[in-house]
């Protein structure tokens, strides 16, 4: 009943009236625009089909980009996808525990751009002296600047406070301006620092974090049996 009186009350006339007391009106409604349908007559309505098209360019041109968005994570996925494998081929190939975590180190350093490495084991594991290597046979109570991250069990990356700071990098501290902690489980924990506040950001890359914690508290419990 309310259609019936509105199509009885409003004409075609009114809505051109309409639009034409209100030029911007399809600026603000864009989709309407693109369901309009234009006579193929030329002249009037030549910068109205102007106007779609350029909707329908601009709509092209922001798909292309988050499409472009979208492979270029896929590519840098491949790739920490690749160096996450290599790191678990170079900790197999290890035949010593001392040569397995210096493959770690050596790898987390080349391969995910890591100015500083540190590994920081609790309990009875020990290695010959390194200066990537902390030894804390108090496990967490010696560590009360960790106490949070260690009691949730999730990786974690970007700027740290100074005291998480200085109690893993020491004299190298102030130059760390981002970082990622991996925990490893009873092992202890990683850390990797970099100089670039950019490199280690917030929420970034946390399932290829877990899987780096897994090879390497995987090899440590190797390690734990072996000794």
């Amino acid at each position: 009943m309310t259609n019936a009186l509105l199509e009885e009350t409003i004409k075609a006339s009114d809505v051109a009236a309409f639009l034409r007391r209100h030029p911007g009106f399809l600026s603000d409604y864009p989709d309407l625009a693109t369901l309009l349908t234009l006579p193929r007559e030329q002249g009037a309505v030549a910068s109205l089909a102007a106007y779609q098209l350029q909707a329908l360019r601009d709509k092209n041109t922001e798909l292309e980009r988050k499409l472009a968005e979208l492979a270029t994570i896929a590519e840098e996925n491949e790739r920490l996808m690749q160096r996450v494998h290599e790191l678990n081929v170079a900790v197999l190939r290890a035949n010593t525990p001392s040569v397995a975590a210096r493959s770690v180190v050596t790898r987390l350093s080349e391969d995910f751009d890591a100015d500083q490495v540190r590994l920081v084991l609790f309990g009875p594991l020990t290695l010959p002296p390194a200066d990537w290597l902390m030894l804390e046979p108090n496990g967490r109570a010696a560590m009360p600047e960790f106490t949070d991250f260690l009691a949730h069990h999730e990786p974690i990356s970007g700027r740290l406070s100074a005291d998480r700071l200085h109690r893993l990098f020491g004299a190298q501290a102030d130059h760390i301006k981002s970082a990622a902690l991996l925990p490893l489980g009873e092992f202890g924990l990683l850390a990797l620092g970099s100089r670039d506040q950019d490199h280690f950001q917030p929420g970034m890359g946390t399932v290829f974090l877990k899987m780096i914690a897994a090879s390497v508290t995987a090899a440590l419990a190797r390690m734990q049996d072996g000794a």
